[in-house]
């Protein structure tokens, strides 16, 4: 079963997300409080997948108004190769195109092998046109930005 994902399944999911290799888990961002502002801002675009009474996938999806953007998809290993990362990935879609969001993205370590894969096999284009930039957002980093 795919449906919505809640704050309810935080536990569920954070183990899952502990089992994932190829994966960055951040301690604020990713954290019971870091989610909980997520699926408030995000309330119906993220997803779980549910088997043998558990969850055994997951997405967190969302969007600024422009575009939306997928976060920490996976699927159990023992769960891979049954289509339900594809349904999850059609059921986030389906429920940001009801927000009008026409565009998504999303972000995939090189080095996460499983989740390359299952990128371009369901179509998804990866882009070389563009640079990824991060910066982290603290007091010490802000004031030396600004100094």
């Amino acid at each position: 079963m795919i449906r919505e994902m809640t704050i309810e399944d935080y536990e569920e999911v954070h183990a899952l997300w502990m089992t994932i290799k190829g994966f960055a888990i951040r301690s604020i961002d990713d954290s019971k409080e870091g989610v909980s502002r997520f699926l408030k801002r995000n309330p119906h675009t993220s997803v779980v997948a549910i088997e043998d009474g558990k969850v055994v996938g997951a997405i967190l999806c969302g969007h600024d108004g422009r575009r939306g953007c997928m976060y920490h998809v996976c699927v159990h290993r023992d769960y891979r190769r049954r289509r339900i990362g594809t349904e999850m990935v059609v059921f986030a879609m389906e429920a940001l195109r009801k927000e009008q969001i026409s565009k998504i993205s999303l972000i995939a370590f090189t080095k996460n092998d499983i989740g390359n894969t299952f990128w371009k096999t369901i179509g998804w284009t990866k882009r070389e046109d563009l640079n990824y930039y991060d910066f982290t957002l603290n007091k010490e980093n802000i004031v030396r930005f600004n100094s």
